[in-house]
């Protein structure tokens, strides 16, 4: 009997997946007259967030403020830690090397070079919505600047950079549309603090 198969389970609905897409990253073009010197981008830390978690998270500040919160059927195509230093990385390699962590410093070293080191934490990564209808992307990363010798680093300047964008929709796809943004526009401010400070 045909109609038998309708009591089968549905199988669970597939979380739809969100990465900071295809060109997002706005890189300005390397002038090769201003090639700055290599930097040694070491991996982006997590600090107060699930570490490892792709969730895609959300606050209600007009409920309760202090719970973050995931969607349940959305989430990153990978940590937000590791987006966040791709995104970093686009903007920072315009003009210059981005060596990836302690393997990158090891290599300047080797060559007796004094590389520039930058180490970002990922404090806050959220949708936050003030009201059931509006809602913005909050990005917080905090980034330290130190120079690099055979006898370790020196800090040199340390930064928390905080980006709101607002979201498109109240919902998974505008939360991490608004969250893309915030990213792009961190990694912008972060290249524009490093040319101030002669790095």
């Amino acid at each position: 009997m045909a109609s038998g198969c309708s009591v089968l389970p549905k199988p669970p609905a597939r979380p739809d997946v969100y990465d900071f897409g295809p060109g997002t990253v706005v890189v300005p073009a390397p002038d090769a007259a201003a090639a700055l010197a290599p930097l040694a981008l070491a991996d982006v830390e997590t600090v107060g967030l699930p570490e490892g978690s792709s969730a895609l998270l959300y606050r209600l500040v007009y409920a309760n403020a202090q719970q973050l919160q995931p969607y349940s059927q959305a989430r990153w195509s990978q940590p937000p830690a590791l987006l966040v230093q791709q995104a970093l990385r686009a903007h920072l390699g315009a003009g210059r090397a981005v060596l990836s962590g302690d393997d990158g410093l090891a290599t300047l070293l080797q060559q007796d070079r004094m590389p520039t080191v930058l180490r970002a934490q990922l404090e806050e990564f959220s949708q936050v919505f003030e009201s059931p209808a509006q809602s913005h992307g909050l990005l917080r990363l905090r980034v330290s600047v130190a120079d690099a010798s055979a006898r370790g680093e020196t800090l040199v300047a340390q930064r928390v950079f905080e980006v709101r964008r607002p979201a498109p929709s109240a919902d998974a796809a505008g939360g991490a549309r608004a969250l893309s943004e915030a990213a792009a526009q961190a990694a912008t401010e972060v290249a524009a603090w490093l040319r101030q400070l002669g790095r």
